[in-house]
């Protein structure tokens, strides 16, 4: 019974050909920066990694609806939310949206060109990398599950300390690092018929390392 009205609710949505969530969004846009750079914006994003109506992110935010279509308008002119479906209700047609991408880095050029708005720059980065650490937690356990039952699940790991002493250097860094990044997912990205079940997910965090208290 759930499958058919699952199937009844979907037949009305219709959904957008060609939209596809990229992992990594890269701001080079200073406008960009500034609509990306709010807290309740950067919360919306984060709900937006399936599509969702206003409605329920208003629901979610305890906000009104009107307020929520405010932001989420815009993050859709910024590019930073695409709009992938239609729903019509008694007339009126209510839109779907989601995210452009699951994170997003901040150009190296925007610093200093976004005034008062570098701390709030920082708390982006840091609330992304929270969210990626905790999707590697939940990946994890759920592939512990798998292990337990004697499936093989092949996984890497990787740790380095690195010294980045001024921020010349951090940009070169993350130029070359971005193009590493890219030219693997380019390589090695999965085609639309491949075999699921072989898909990996490599995720890349860097951060500064605080000394531990004695």
């Amino acid at each position: 019974m759930i499958d058919i009205v699952k199937k009844s609710f979907y037949n009305k949505i219709n959904f957008y050909n060609g939209i596809v969530m990229q992992d990594v969004y890269y701001v080079e846009e200073v406008d960009q920066a500034m609509t990306l750079l709010k807290p309740i914006r950067l919360e919306i994003l984060r709900r937006l990694d399936e599509p969702r109506t206003c409605d329920e992110l208003a629901e979610v935010f305890q906000e009104s609806t009107q307020k929520i279509y405010y932001h989420v308008k815009a993050l859709q002119e910024a590019g930073l939310v695409d709009k992938v479906a239609d729903k019509r209700i008694r007339g009126t047609v209510e839109g779907y949206y989601q995210a452009k991408a699951r994170s997003y880095w901040l150009a190296p050029s925007l610093v200093g060109k976004v005034g008062s708005l570098q701390q709030s720059r920082d708390q982006a980065s840091l609330r992304i990398l929270l969210q990626l650490a905790e999707d590697v937690i939940e990946d994890t356990a759920r592939l512990g599950t798998k292990s337990e039952v004697g499936q093989q699940v092949p996984s890497l790991s990787l740790s380095a300390q690195i010294h980045l002493a001024n921020s010349a250097q951090r940009a070169a860094f993350l130029q070359e690092l971005q193009t590493t990044f890219q030219n693997l997912a380019m390589n090695y990205g999965a085609a639309e018929d491949a075999d699921a079940s072989m898909n990996f997910r490599l995720v890349l965090m860097c951060y500064p390392k605080l000394e531990s208290k004695s």
